[in-house]
């Protein structure tokens, strides 16, 4: 994230970009650079151009260096907990991880990780520099760790919570799988149809120069743009594509707007699931960063960390601020608008009751059951959407061809 830093120095106002995981952040660092200025704001703002070329750069560096993998990064990570529970020194534990890893990627981070330790950095020092490699729960788990003098049971719930993350996204896609596969063969068929079939009738159709219904004009209108400009159709479709996902990448504000279109009740299912998987995401992190001791303010801005859609992470942003201003958690949560009554009342009993962690594990298993239950349901929920988009493909293409054949069948039968 980038961040527009304002600075008050001698009378006279400036501001720079910085680049951090929030604004406190952001407003720290800009302070080490500028130790005799005073930080007037910090709002966030879209990465510089160069920054951008820069990021394209560090990942296509990333890319020929190899992608790392859910598994092969949990699995690691899981070695380490091991290793280092049974008594092995972190940088022996290392260098062995590194040694054993068949990733690349992680092969060499891991000796960078285990060389950095050597020459006297903390773990939290090392790893920090990967956090877009190992996540910002990574980093706050490694500093859980050696904040509570034990590592080894750190590591072995951030290996947890990894599995439980990858275990949903892996239901979601094999969720999505089979309902996809069947709307792109049916897509590919029917344009098939039309470039094979809808010539065939053209030629008759222009013989008794009748007047078409509108679903044989769709068609023929569909079939002329697919013969003359396929080739450009299908350019223009795959140019916006990745104009869209670079723009959500490396755009702020694009993103914002989408990630907020995409979280409106207007998006069948869509909304649902982006929103329960989020706000899972985020209890189950401020819920084991809080069970063990973190401060709420530290462990507020990690689980935020957690939320990829920015239109809901926006409003989760302001817990921590308004807690800053005298807010219990619970009014905080009340103002973002994202929990229900209920989970507030239990937010509140939590809090009074000195019990917190235990009501975010409890609000953290309801939202996954909730998502646990549309993806376990996706196919009855997707069967409708599925067939209504076949039917009316079917309906088209019936009507497009036999319409004006029944008009010229009667035509004919007239004339006689």
């Amino acid at each position: 994230m980038y961040f527009r830093v304002t600075l008050l120095e001698r009378g006279q106002r400036s501001s720079l970009v910085i680049e951090a995981p929030n604004k406190r952040a952001a407003a720290a660092k800009a302070k080490r650079e500028h130790p005799k200025a005073v930080v007037v704001q910090a709002v966030e703002t879209s990465a510089p151009v160069e920054e951008i070329f820069k990021k394209i750069g560090k990942d296509l560096k990333r890319f020929g260096k190899g992608k790392i993998r859910e598994e092969d990064k949990i699995s690691t990570i899981r070695q380490i907990a091991v290793m280092t529970d049974a008594g092995i020194p972190i940088h022996d534990t290392l260098e062995d991880v590194a040694n054993n890893t068949t990733n690349k990627r992680l092969k060499e981070i891991y000796h960078t990780l285990a060389a950095d330790i050597n020459a006297g950095k903390s773990m939290s020092q090392a790893i920090t520099p990967y956090s877009e490699e190992f996540g910002h729960i990574a980093i706050a788990m490694t500093n859980l760790g050696e904040k509570t003098g034990n590592f080894p049971e750190s590591y072995h719930k951030l290996a947890d919570i990894l599995e439980n993350i990858r275990d949903n996204k892996a239901k979601f896609k094999k969720a999505l799988r089979y309902p996809m596969i069947t709307l792109t063969a049916m897509a590919i068929a029917f344009v098939i149809l039309i470039m094979l079939v809808v010539p065939k009738f053209r030629a008759i159709f222009e013989q008794f120069h009748a007047d078409l219904p509108l679903p044989t004009k769709i068609l023929l209108n569909l079939e002329y743009a697919f013969s003359h400009y396929g080739i450009l159709i299908l350019t223009i479709l795959a140019v916006s594509i990745y104009a869209i996902i670079f723009l959500y990448k490396n755009n702020k504000d694009f993103k914002y707007q989408m990630d907020k279109i995409l979280v409106h009740p207007r998006f069948y299912l869509i909304n649902r699931v982006i929103f329960l998987s989020s706000m899972y995401n985020y209890t189950l992190v401020f819920g084991e960063l809080t069970r063990a001791g973190i401060p709420v303010s530290e462990a507020l801005d990690t689980a935020v960390d957690m939320v990829k859609n920015d239109y809901i992470r926006s409003k989760l942003e302001t817990v921590n601020a308004n807690i800053g201003r005298g807010m219990s958690l619970t009014e905080a949560f009340e103002q973002t608008g994202l929990f229900e009554n209920m989970l507030l009342q239990m937010i509140k009993a939590g809090e009074a009751g000195g019990q917190l962690d235990k009501m975010l594990e409890k609000i953290t298993d309801y939202y996954n059951m909730r998502f646990q239950d549309i993806i376990d349901n996706m196919s009855s929920y997707i069967e409708p959407i599925m067939m209504f988009f076949i039917a009316g493909l079917v309906l088209l293409m019936a009507l497009g061809i036999f319409l004006p054949m029944w008009d010229l069948g009667r035509a004919v039968k007239g004339g006689h």
